[in-house]
This record gives C-alpha cells, structure tokens and sequence, in this order.
C-alpha cells in the first residue's frame, strides 16, 4: 500500500481524492492547506491591480489610435503609419490581456480542473506572435521604401509623433507599476514598448528629413524600431511556449529539488518527479518517494511538502509514499504508468 499527499497552500486539513498530474492511481491521499488563504488572496490583489492598469491603458491607447493612423496616411509617412498599425494592435492585444485576466478568476470546473489561469500564457503568447507578424510586415514595407523612398509630411509627423510620444509613454508607465513576474502583463507592456519606440523612431525621422531631406530615415529608424521589438516578442514567445508545453520552471531547478527530497529522514530515493506551471507564479509538483519500512509516512509526506513550500515556493505538491519493494515492482518511468 503506498500513501500520498497533497500539499498546497491554505487553511485547515481535509482527506479527499487527488487525481494527480502524471495520472497515476493512488490507494490513500491526506491533503495539508497552510496559510492558502494569504498566498491565494496576495495573487488575486495582484492580479486585480494588473488587470486594472491593462483596462486604463487600453482606453487610452484606443484614444489616440484612430488620430495617429489617419494623420499617418495624410502624411504619408511609415513610421507614422506603423506607430499606429501598433497601437492598433495594442489596443486588441491590451483587450485580449484584460480578457484573460478576467477568466483566469473563475473558478476550476468539471470540464478544467486547473480553472482558467492558463488564459493569461495563450493571451502572452498570442500577444507575441502577433507582434512578431506586425514586426515582419513592417520591414518588409521599409525594405522597399529605402530601395523606393517616398515624400515625407515631415511636420505633421512630428506633431503627431511627439503626443504618441507622451501617450505611450503614459500607457508604458501605467503598465509598467504592474506585476513585472507576470507573463500576460509582459506581453502586453511590451506591445506599449514597441508603439514607444515607434514614436521615438517617428520624431527622430521627422527631424533629419526637415533638416537633411533624407526620406530614408523614415524607413530606417522604423526597421531599427522593427528588429528591437522582435527580439522582445521571440522571448515572450519563447516563455509562453515553455509554459504550454509544461517545461520545468525557469526559475526552479530539478535536480536541487529532487536532492532535497533525498537528504530528507527515511526517504532512500525519489522518482518519476515532474514540475511544470500554470502560470510563471503557480509552480506545480508530483512525485514518488521510497522510504524505509520503518518509516512514519505521515510524518515524511508533511516534512517533504513544507520543505518544497518553504525552500522552493512550491505551494501545490503531489507525493505518493512507497516502500523499497512496492517501487521495485513497477515502471514509474513509462508514459501514464498505473501503480497498484
């Protein structure tokens, strides 16, 4: 007979059925909550602190969309244009982050055992790729206008250029007081980023074309503008996909978890250990611990549980308890392994 226990951050103890991660069947499960209140309570003021600066930064974003792109095309400038194709994207991409916010609140269900906090990854990750999209298309249409220069209103792009300027830095600022551990709110300052340095790219264009005449600023400070923001979008790609595909936490190392569950009293060895995330803040665990005969199992499953809270921040924990000879006796290694 093998035990297993559920750590996880709350209040009060309860015994109930856990249907673990790695989908493995477990005969007794004793679950521990300590101090779940106060960590849950933390987040959800956090987030809530986040999803309202998203939903003040996006009304001002859409404000000022619309003036940029129709000035832009009076203009005729692209970088212009492009500061507010960006802006234009911000505008779903904040819409999109407030919405996975939102959801990310409900509760778990039948159907989502987990709940909805995995929104806010496929929101950044989205968020991403559309900017790496927009940044393509962008440099390709510089590309052409450096071989094809094209006339500049150079002063009605620097009017305009400079009160983007102002908004999104204001929009940037705003977003930037948020959680900066968060993944979705990354994703979407980073779009905010992008329309600044668009606007930087406009002022500095519209002044070397009123000064020098040379058009193909406009197209060159907008590749440069370009090329910055897909280095961001490619490591928030790069973060959401590792969440998705639950890679083990950036920030958490395997191996020193697994030896601090080793050098624990009565414990002889752990195995099949995973550790994924829902989020970049909600680090998830399960693994399997041989202990010796003599071993009080109860005893090892809550020192194994605070010692994972404690010293890795690792708030929800499924361990199962074997002896020497139940763990010998079947693969814990195989896809979907089932333990009598």
């Amino acid at each position: 007979m093998s035990n297993s226990f559920d750590q996880k951050p709350g209040d009060g103890e309860h015994a109930h059925r856990h249907g673990g991660h790695d989908h493995h069947t477990h005969d007794h499960h004793g679950h521990s909550h300590a101090g779940h209140s106060h960590h849950h309570g933390h987040v959800h003021d956090v987030t809530k602190d986040s999803e309202h600066r998203v939903m003040l930064a996006l009304a001002i974003t859409a404000i000022f969309m619309a003036v940029e792109i129709i000035v832009g095309l009076m203009a005729n400038s692209l970088a212009l244009v492009s500061d507010g194709i960006h802006m234009l994207s911000d505008a779903f991409s904040l819409g999109l982050a407030l919405a996975a916010f939102r959801l990310g609140r409900r509760p778990p269900d039948a159907k989502r055992s987990y709940g909805y906090q995995r929104m806010q990854v496929l929101a950044a990750f989205s968020n991403g790729l559309v900017l790496v999209l927009l940044s393509l298309a962008i440099a390709f249409e510089a590309l052409k206008r450096v071989i094809y220069p094209e006339e500049v209103a150079a002063h009605s792009m620097l009017i305009v250029a400079i009160i983007g300027l102002c908004v999104n830095a204001l929009s940037f600022w705003i977003l930037e007081g948020g959680d900066k551990h968060n993944l979705n709110m990354r994703g979407a300052a980073l779009h905010v980023m992008g329309d600044l340095l668009g606007s930087v790219a406009a002022i500095a264009a519209a002044i070397i074309i009123m000064v020098t005449g040379f058009t193909a600023a406009d197209p060159l400070l907008s590749l440069l503008a370009c090329l910055l923001i897909l280095r961001g979008a490619v490591r928030i790609l790069k973060s959401a996909s590792h969440l998705l595909l639950e890679g083990t936490p950036e920030n958490i190392d395997s191996e020193e978890v697994r030896g601090a569950l080793e050098r624990l009293e009565d414990v002889q060895g752990v195995h099949d250990l995973h550790l994924w995330g829902l989020t970049e803040k909600e680090v998830m665990l399960s693994a399997h611990l041989t202990v010796t005969s003599e071993a009080v199992r109860d005893a090892v499953l809550h020192t194994a549980a605070q010692t994972l809270l404690q010293r890795f921040g690792i708030g929800h924990a499924t361990l199962q308890v074997e002896g020497v000879d139940h763990a010998s006796q079947c693969d814990c290694h195989g896809s979907g392994a089932l333990h009598p």
